[in-house]
């Protein structure tokens, strides 16, 4: 049960970060003036982030679900790593709330 937690949380990391870069390598070239070029690698991220949630080996509505709260948290880093904004304590706390929401959703003991 470790390793799979372990493998599942870090899934969920990376398939944020696909996410999130596709999203903002989009947000550059549509807000910022940016190259178009960008769309390029953003295509390529988003693809990955969309085959990386079949990945898990458990029902998609669960993942996605749970996937949520993984996204937040990476949004949260994000705002502080990329865009330079400190996030306030109630940043850190939804993050902190929706992380436990994915750890609850996707480890619950649950029957067959």
């Amino acid at each position: 049960m470790y390793m799979f937690a372990i493998k599942t949380v870090a899934l969920f990391f990376i398939t944020a970060v696909a996410e999130i870069l596709g999203c903002y390598l989009t947000y550059l070239w549509l807000t910022q003036n940016k190259t178009a070029w960008l769309l390029i690698p953003a295509g390529l991220s988003l693809a990955a982030f969309a085959w990386l949630l079949t990945l898990h080996p458990t029902a998609a509505g669960r993942v996605y679900a749970a996937y949520g709260g993984v996204y937040i948290f990476v949004a949260i880093f994000w705002l502080w790593t990329v865009d330079g904004i400190k996030p306030t304590l109630w940043d850190l706390v939804g993050a902190a709330v929706a992380i436990t929401g994915m750890a609850i959703i996707m480890f619950a003991p649950r029957s067959a």
